[in-house]
């Protein structure tokens, strides 16, 4: 199984490039995105890599970031998203704005992508709005700075399980806390985002 590549860019052709890694060349499927910050032809490129084998075919998918990575493959776990629509996914929503899309249940923003039809928008939410949910929390976190990714974890759970105890379920209350932090900054005044988070639930703002 091929983990990543690192070498030069050969070509581009399509929705791929081939890099060659010590004169052997490999070709990966990747989001239009990776495409457009590819370095011109001879220089240094390095991707992580999703190898799908089907019967007599074995295609590379590259991503610039493990993030990437971790929802493209959520994205294929999902019944009726192939490579391909995932790829087209990412190719009209990076990566953040993609999960934030599927965290606060926006269907209707998946649909916009080629070959996402309601029914499919619907089943992506349904499927992976919690993780995706988790997944963009986390990602809001590493943007803060220095030293705060614990105290915003904590944050975030410490909302989610006063909202459970208030017998909401935990999707929608992990989807309330992602967008109450989402709005806040580096807050992390937690009877007050909890309040906040209530009033998203009660269809407030």
């Amino acid at each position: 199984m091929i983990a990543h590549l690192t070498g030069t860019v050969a070509r581009t052709d399509g929705a791929s490039v081939v890099v060659d890694v010590n004169g052997v060349g490999y070709r990966a499927f990747v989001p239009v995105s990776v495409l457009g910050a590819l370095p011109a032809q001879g220089g240094k490129v390095s991707l992580f890599t999703t190898m799908i084998v089907r019967e007599d075919d074995q295609t590379l998918y590259g991503f610039r970031s493990p993030d990437e990575q971790h929802v493209f493959q959520a994205l294929i776990g999902v019944a009726g998203v192939g490579p391909k629509v995932a790829l087209s996914l990412l190719s009209v929503l990076e990566g953040p704005a993609l999960a934030g899309a599927i965290a606060t249940g926006d269907a209707k923003t998946l649909t916009k992508v080629p070959g996402v039809g309601p029914k499919l928008a619907q089943r992506i939410v349904l499927e992976l709005g919690d993780a995706m949910a988790r997944f963009a929390f986390e990602q809001r976190v590493q943007d803060l700075t220095s030293g705060k990714g614990a105290a915003g974890s904590q944050t975030f759970e410490d909302i989610v399980e006063a909202l459970v105890n208030l017998q909401y379920n935990r999707t929608d209350a992990r989807k309330a806390a992602e967008r109450v932090l989402s709005e806040a900054g580096a807050t992390h005044d937690v009877p007050g985002l909890i309040r906040r988070a209530l009033n998203v639930l009660s269809g407030g703002r």
